[in-house]
């Protein structure tokens, strides 16, 4: 591969505008001179061989670049990247520009063998990785340092030289790709693959485990309609639903991850191999030497982080929490006052007073979790965590525990403290519908309203122009850079976390939860699919080969529904009267039951193989091939040695 940077070509009259680089208006023309020969220069020389042109924009303002690479270019990308491609054989391999003829639907004069995704993925890759060399500070900017190893792209976005670096859309290929999605209503699948070569693994990811999770929803929701409308009292009966639930649950999260391994291995991200990890783009500290790599980087001693953890954002965390018990107790208060107040006049109006403390505190509720998410991100980032993947499980942890105290915790002290069965309903059914209300409400109607009134504004700005040049580029990116960002999958999984704990905690308590779980999610993914369409930029693809920690997380809330379920089948009047003269009897037993449960849970997780066996297969013989290929590369080498040493 180190020949092919040699005659690689930056140049090409086919020039196809994939990225947007934006600068800061009035920044220094040695600035821009600088970062845009680092981009077109020779991989030799540190550079990114990329092309790259400048739009102008109709006031006249060149701060905005177009940024694309030659086909060639590409193709090495793809090899550096590790991007995994189909063999004529069918078999799934790692992408290498020398072997690039064994891949099916290759040729030399096909543009669309690698995705336009992947080709934004490239170029991301490739920019995030233009390096400094000698330079001390970037040019026209003393006050922005730069050493030997630093990203440029990182020093210029925490400067404010550059705004931001947004990949493209496809109009041609999302028209096709709404049409097919969302633009007319059906029962089916999503076109997953689709959607996969437009944003990418992790997104079509989501959308693949919001499908699966709102089908595996149906029979929870089927059976829970005749236990609502015939049986709300029947214990009995209760029982059998929480154990089906409390079974379903650990088979759906099993099942899941075969499926996320078919279609993984079937987009190639299963076998991508993980880079070592780059510092994240936060990370800060002095300059030193990285003993694994040997490289220059930022280093900051670990004991500075953990005591900013446990002196400072533990603390802070707990202060949290405590506050969203005070806030819990207020709700509890409102509640007393509105029984009192139907009490003494049962009217219509006063029964409809009864739901409206539940409603406050519902909308409460989702204001605190979306300032703590800010706290927690500033905090997180604070913290100074070298790798993203560390930084990332961090800011998990810190949100889900306080959205599961914050969204649970009234819950828990109505159905294990207040023993008010009639109550829990009420609030499970209240928390959750207006908590799915006001999540369809701010993450998909406001902004795409707000989004749609921009854009009628930007289209007659752009009408009114007279000149005689195509400004349909210019439109676009005008159109695009004053989208909003979408800041990944994080709040789309947590919406569904905690649709998971209302529908499983208490399921034997309130069986229409699944129901309205998914009526939601139906509604859901066509809004999310809107979004992702018409609200936000194009988000830069990126290979994932799961859902990650998530997955644990619902793992973690199928066990603790496991507790919640049997300690309620535990305090019905029915179990109860079974022990009339020692409640240890029946303490143990619960616990007993509890165990078990457990056990065939765990059991089942074991038994249940996370990927299939054709999978695995496939698997093993691609890690025996490289084994061998392997042996045979040391074997050439071995006779190369030994015929030196002869003539020697």
């Amino acid at each position: 591969m180190g020949e092919s940077w040699s005659f690689l070509d930056t140049v090409e009259s086919n020039f196809r505008p994939l990225v947007v680089i934006e600068l800061a208006k009035g920044t220094k023309e040695e600035t821009i001179e600088w970062f845009t020969k680092r981009i077109v220069d020779k991989k030799a020389n540190g550079g990114a061989q990329l092309l790259i042109k400048p739009l102008v924009m109709e006031n006249g303002v060149e701060n905005i670049y177009l940024v694309g690479a030659s086909h060639l270019r590409l193709l090495l990308g793809a090899e550096t990247v590790g991007l995994v491609k189909e063999c004529s054989d069918n078999s799934m391999r790692t992408f290498t520009y020398s072997s690039r003829k064994s891949f099916k639907d290759f040729a030399d004069d096909n543009h669309n063998f690698l995705t336009m995704a992947e080709c934004q993925y490239i170029i991301k890759h490739e920019l995030e990785n233009l390096r400094a060399k000698n330079e001390k500070m970037i040019p026209g900017y003393p006050q922005a340092k730069l050493y030997p190893g630093k990203s440029i792209v990182r020093r210029l976005l925490t400067s404010g030289i550059l705004v931001q670096i947004f990949p493209l859309h496809d109009r041609e290929a999302l028209k096709k790709l709404r049409h097919s999605w969302y633009g007319r209503v059906k029962v089916g699948y999503q076109p997953l693959d689709d959607i996969r070569c437009y944003f990418g693994e992790t997104i079509a990811l989501y959308f693949g485990f919001l499908e699966y999770f709102t089908f595996a929803l149906i029979p929870m929701a089927v059976i829970g309609i005749p236990y609502y409308v015939f049986a709300w009292e029947d214990y009995d009966k209760y029982v059998m639903f929480a154990t089906f639930n409390l079974l379903w649950s650990t088979v759906i999260l099993e099942v899941w991850k075969r499926i996320c391994a078919i279609l993984t291995y079937r987009w190639g991200t299963l076998l991508m191999k993980r880079q070592f990890e780059e510092p994240r783009p936060g990370f800060h500290g002095v300059l030193g030497i990285n003993p694994v790599t040997g490289r220059e980087e930022p280093v900051y001693s670990s004991l500075k982080r953990q005591l900013r953890i446990y002196l400072v954002s533990l603390p802070f965390v707990c202060l949290c929490l405590y506050f969203s018990l005070y806030v819990m107790m207020i709700y509890f208060d409102l509640e007393q006052w509105a029984l009192d107040y139907h009490e003494e006049n049962e009217s219509n109006f006063s029964s409809l007073m009864l739901y409206v403390p539940s409603i406050i505190y519902a909308v409460v509720i989702e204001i605190m979790n979306r300032i703590y998410r800010y706290a927690a991100e500033f905090l997180t980032s604070w913290e100074n965590h070298r790798l993203e993947s560390s930084y990332q499980n961090h800011l998990i942890l810190k949100v889900l525990v306080f959205n599961f105290l914050n969204c649970f915790a009234s819950l828990f002290y109505i159905a294990f403290v207040l023993f008010d069965m009639k109550l829990l309903r009420q609030s499970l059914a209240t928390l959750l519908i207006t908590s799915q209300i006001l999540n369809q409400f701010a993450e998909s109607l406001l902004p795409y309203w707000l989004q749609k009134r921009y854009n009628r504004r930007m289209k007659k700005r752009m009408c009114s122009q007279k000149t005689d040049r195509d400004l349909s580029i210019a439109e676009q990116v005008n159109m695009e850079k004053e989208m909003g960002t979408y800041l990944g999958t994080f709040d789309d999984y947590l919406e569904l976390f905690l649709q998971f704990g209302y529908v499983s905690l208490f399921s034997c308590v309130y069986p229409l939860a699944a129901v309205f779980a998914v009526l939601n999610n139906i509604t859901e993914i066509y809004s999310d699919a809107l979004k992702m369409c018409r609200v936000y930029k194009r988000p830069f693809a990126e290979p994932t080969a799961n859902i990650g920690v998530w997955q644990l997380a619902f793992e973690t809330m199928s066990v603790i529904s496991v507790v919640t379920n049997c300690i309620l089948i535990g305090m019905s009047p029915q179990v109860d009267a079974l022990f009339p003269d020692s409640k240890m009897d029946l303490v143990l037993t619960v616990a007993l039951v509890e165990h078990l449960l457990l056990a065939i849970k765990f059991i089942m997780a074991f038994v249940i193989p996370d990927k299939p066996r054709d999978i695995q297969m496939k698997l093993a013989k691609l890690e025996f091939e490289s084994l061998e290929a392997l042996k045979q590369q040391v074997r050439a080498f071995q006779v190369q040695l030994h015929f030196l040493l002869i003539h020697h």
